[in-house]
């Protein structure tokens, strides 16, 4: 299935082998208490993607307080920062006769183009207000690369380009990521796919998300693939 189309159902619905186990487990009994092999992934709460950016995803701003209150409960919390180049090949402004949220073909595939957002060094590419997680250990910056978009906090868009994200949590001795943020059906998505890819259990915290549903479908669309690899669909509620 190819990953850089959320337009497309997940052929199949079964969870993947192993996304079972603890968290499963632990949703059973009632909820998940963090533990010192749990990270919480903040996945680009950025001022670009709240309203009044450049890239809104709506309602975004209201996740801030519940994910300042979730990442009190985790001892090990990392950030992800979008963090574009202002010539980014993911700009529909790089692309004559194109709008955004078109799609173009570009050396690794299907790339939906964007309006110009997250530009380093800029006030959109900043955390969102009141975004308040003193203790994260470590902010992963991505699509800094010109010529290659990076929705995963893991691996970049050309499936090559490792952000060095899963060697710092096995060097931490994680085995679990919870994820939340923005956006559901690409950023949260790929990143919590991309933590199975890796070998980590994974569960996105959906209300403390917000999806972009590109043409009414893609945020449904996002969830069946999510599931068919082994990522959990939880609610805040089930942490302890």
């Amino acid at each position: 299935m190819d990953r850089r189309n959320f337009f497309r159902l997940a052929a199949g619905s079964a969870i993947a082998a192993g996304s079972t186990g603890y968290m499963a487990q632990a949703l059973a009994a009632g909820r998940f208490k963090p533990g010192p092999q749990d990270v919480f992934i903040v996945v680009d709460v950025q001022k670009c993607f709240i309203p009044g950016g450049s890239l809104a995803v709506e309602k975004g701003d209201e996740i801030v307080p519940l994910i300042n209150a979730l990442a009190k409960k985790f001892q090990n919390v990392v950030l992800t920062q979008d963090w574009h180049t202002a010539d980014h090949v993911s700009f529909a402004s790089q692309h004559d006769g194109k709008k955004p949220f078109e799609t173009t073909q570009v050396a690794y595939g299907t790339q939906v183009l964007w309006p110009d957002h997250c530009v380093q060094g800029t006030d959109g590419a900043a955390f969102a207000p009141g975004l308040d997680i003193p203790h994260a250990t470590l902010v992963i910056r991505k699509g800094y690369h010109r010529d290659v978009d990076s929705y995963s906090a893991f691996v970049e868009a050309d499936k090559k380009t490792p952000t060095g994200l899963a060697g710092y949590l096995r060097a931490r001795g994680i085995k679990r990521c919870y994820l939340a943020g923005l956006a559901t059906d690409f950023c949260v998505g790929w990143s919590a796919m991309d933590a199975r890819a890796a070998g980590f259990k994974a569960a996105v915290i959906e209300d403390a998300s917000r999806g972009i549903n590109l043409g009414g479908t893609g945020l449904e669309a996002a969830w069946k693939e999510m599931k068919s690899k082994g990522v959990l669909r939880i609610q805040s509620t089930d942490l302890a």
